[in-house]
């Protein structure tokens, strides 16, 4: 007897990416990107990433020669965004459009940093929402979030009652709170708010970020080292300054 086959269900699902957008020469930017690279070890790892090429004038070979020396760097190229259809093919990642503005991550851990994240490789990935009966304007967590983890919450402000630990990641479209010791990566302002700012009782951070302007822990001041510490744009520049 035929049994009637079960339908095969399909189902829509978000997922963050980092949005990367070169430069022409792509020698200079690639170069950029190594600095990057060096200065937060592990910060592409595991992460998939969009390319957006909108209003770059190059040809088929340039962006597959772009896609192959990401390739070769381990930034894992998920979908081309901006491209013209003659400059895809079938043996390239797909077109995408329409993409939410959330983060941009990243954006990176730093030599001791960067071994714990991969040490915690097997932590979740926190998605944050709010209960519905929550306003979308801010989220509050009471408890640590730990090495390996991240929370991103595209909707307004990030408040952590506790510590944030080396290898963690905060992504917020608003601004971050931290009411104990900055270790990990803070990204305010993902979806475009160049007001947001960063706020800890005590900064020990691998990086910040404001609206894709970022500092690693290198080019930081010593001195805002162990303070209490908040962090803003001004222009295309990311600055600190101690609270209090």
């Amino acid at each position: 007897m035929l049994t009637k086959p079960r339908p095969i269900r399909l189902k829509g699902r978000s997922f963050l990416a980092l949005s990367l957008t070169p430069e022409l020469p792509f020698e200079d930017w690639l170069a950029g990107l190594d600095d990057l690279a060096a200065r937060s070890a592990g910060f592409f790892l595991r992460r998939p990433v969009v390319l957006d090429v909108d209003g770059l004038d190059i040809d088929k070979a340039d962006l597959r020669k772009l896609v192959e020396d990401l390739n070769s760097r381990n930034v894992r190229v998920m979908g081309i965004e901006g491209a013209r259809p003659s400059l895809l093919g079938p043996d390239m990642p797909p077109a995408m459009s329409d993409g939410r503005p959330a983060s941009d991550f990243e954006p990176p851990d730093e030599g001791e940093a960067g071994e714990k994240q991969d040490d915690a490789a097997a932590e979740p990935v926190v998605a944050a929402r709010p209960a519905p009966t929550q306003a979308l304007a801010s989220l509050v967590v009471t408890e640590p979030v730990r090495s390996g983890q991240s929370l991103f919450f595209p909707e307004g402000d990030v408040t952590i009652v506790g510590s944030v630990a080396s290898g963690a990641e905060i992504v917020a479209g608003g601004s971050i709170h931290v009411y104990g010791t900055l270790r990990g990566r803070a990204m305010a302002g993902t979806a475009g708010n160049g007001c947001a700012r960063i706020f800890c009782r005590k900064l020990e951070a691998e990086l910040i970020a404001i609206d894709g302007f970022y500092l690693t822990a290198e080019d930081m001041e010593p001195d805002l080292r162990g303070r209490a510490v908040q962090a803003w744009l001004e222009g295309h520049a990311l600055k600190t300054g101690i609270l209090g």
